[in-house]
C-alpha cells in the first residue's frame, strides 16, 4: 500500500480519507480477487461485505473497474493460451476453415459474448439506476440467489457427464454457455458459476470448463469495467483514482493466485465445496438482512 495510504485510518470528520478510502479499496480488491473466478459470485461479496463492516454499498461502478484487476490477471496468466487461440482463428479466416479447434474456440468465445453485451448494454442505457438501486442488490436479495444457484450446481455436479474437453467446444456451446453468462447480471447469480454450472449440466468436465469460463468472461468483464470508470472515479465510498488503483492491483494479483488454485482444485476434486459455502453464504446473508432488505 502507498505510505500516504497509511496515514489516520480513521479521518476527524468522519469523511472517508485517502488513508480509509485506500483501505478498504485493498480490501475489496481482495474479496474482488478471490471471488471472481470461483463460483460464490464477486459482486454478492463485494455488495454483502461492505455492507457488514459498516462501509456501505461501493455500488455498480465501483464493481465493475475492480473487476479490471481481475481481467489483467486472467490476460497474464493465459497468455499463451490467448496467443494460439487468436493464431487460430486468424489462420482459419484466412484459409476459409473455421473447423479447428483452437478457431472454434474463438467463435465460441465471440459468439458467448453476445448475450451478455446486449443485456449489459440495455441495462446501462435504460435502466441504470434502476438497476443500482434494485431490490436483487440487497442482501436478501442475494442471499435467496446463492441458495438457488448452490441448488443448481448441486444438480450439475450429480447428473453432468464429464466427457467434453475443451477441444471439443462448438459455436453452439458457446451461446448456450453465454446465456448462462447473462445470467450474472442478477447479483448472487456468479459469472463464474453459471458457466460451470451450465458447462456441467452439458457434460464438460470440470477444468474445461473453469478455462472456457474464465476466456468468455474476458470480452464482458473488460467492456463493462471500462465503461464504468469516469463513475468510479466519482464514487464518494472510494475516495478518487489512488483507491481505485490499490483495489485493482489488489484484484490483480489475488486473482491470479484464485485461478492457479481453482484450477489444480478441480483437477482431483468436485464442486460440492462451493455448492455448501453458497449456502452458508445465502442463508447468513437471509438472517442478516432480517429475511427484508439489507440495502
Amino acid at each position: 500500500m502507498p505510505p500516504l495510504c497509511l496515514a489516520a485510518l480513521n479521518p476527524a470528520d468522519g469523511a472517508p480519507g485517502l488513508a480509509l478510502a485506500c483501505w478498504r479499496a485493498l480490501v475489496l480488491g481482495v474479496v474482488q480477487g478471490l471471488t471472481e473466478f470461483l463460483p460464490i459470485s464477486s459482486t454478492a461479496h463485494l455488495k454483502a461485505v461492505p455492507v457488514l463492516l459498516g462501509w456501505g454499498d461501493p455500488g455498480v461502478a465501483v464493481t465493475a473497474v475492480l473487476q479490471l484487476g481481475s481481467i489483467a490477471a486472467v490476460l497474464a496468466y493465459f497468455q499463451k493460451d490467448l496467443r494460439r487461440l487468436g493464431l487460430g482463428l486468424l489462420g482459419g479466416l484466412r484459409q476459409g476453415n473455421l473447423n479447428a479447434p483452437e478457431a472454434q474456440l474463438g467463435l465460441a468465445v465471440a459468439v458467448g459474448t453476445v448475450p451478455i453485451l446486449v443485456a449489459g448494454l440495455t441495462i446501462r442505457l435504460f435502466f441504470y439506476e434502476a438497476y443500482g438501486a434494485s431490490v436483487l442488490r440487497s442482501l436478501a436479495g442475494i442471499g435467496v440467489v446463492s441458495i438457488a444457484m448452490a441448488a443448481l450446481l448441486a444438480l450439475a455436479e450429480r447428473v453432468g457427464r464429464r466427457r467434453h474437453s475443451l477441444a471439443q467446444v462448438s459455436v453452439t456451446a458457446g451461446w448456450l454457455l453465454g446465456l448462462a453468462q447473462m445470467l450474472a447480471l442478477v447479483p448472487g447469480v456468479s459469472r463464474s458459476g453459471s458457466t460451470l454450472t451450465a458447462a456441467l449440466l452439458m457434460g464438460w468436465q470440470r477444468v474445461a470448463a473453469a478455462r472456457f469460463s474464465f476466456l468468455l468472461g474476458i470480452p464482458a468483464i473488460t467492456m463493462a469495467g471500462l465503461a464504468e470508470v469516469k463513475e468510479a472515479l466519482t464514487s464518494p465510498g472510494l475516495g478518487g483514482a489512488l483507491p481505485l488503483v490499490v483495489g485493482v492491483l489488489s484484484a490483480a494479483l489475488s486473482s491470479w493466485l484464485a485461478i492457479a488454485w481453482l484450477l489444480r482444485f478441480l483437477q482431483q476434486h468436485s464442486t460440492w465445496v462451493f455448492v455448501l459455502y453458497r449456502l452458508g453464504f445465502g442463508v447468513l446473508l437471509v438472517v442478516v438482512s432480517g429475511g427484508g432488505s439489507g440495502g
